[in-house]
């Protein structure tokens, strides 16, 4: 049976989410799961991917407002195709 996800994204802090797409990969990798789920547990990644994306942009323009630095993106990296890393267990 497909796992229902209660909690909001937007109610997660960027480390639950984080903790969340990290456990999610875990278990898409593990290919243990039904087909059903496959799809429950990719469709939730692919929302908290975004998400933690969107926070992520947010928080570079605040940092580029605090600098005052108008070209920041310059120095970074485009990350958009990257892969996902994975993150440490805590």
């Amino acid at each position: 049976m497909a796992e229902t996800f209660d909690r909001k994204i937007e109610d997660m802090s960027f480390k639950e989410a984080s903790v969340e797409l990290e456990r999610i990969v875990r278990e898409l990798e593990s290919g243990d799961l039904e087909l059903e789920d496959s799809l429950a547990y990719y469709g939730r990644g692919v929302e908290l991917l975004a998400s933690l994306r969107a926070r992520l942009a947010e928080a570079e323009q605040k940092v580029q407002v605090l600098t005052g630095d108008d070209d920041v993106s310059a120095d970074v990296p485009d990350t958009t195709s990257a892969p996902a890393a994975s993150f440490v267990d805590e």
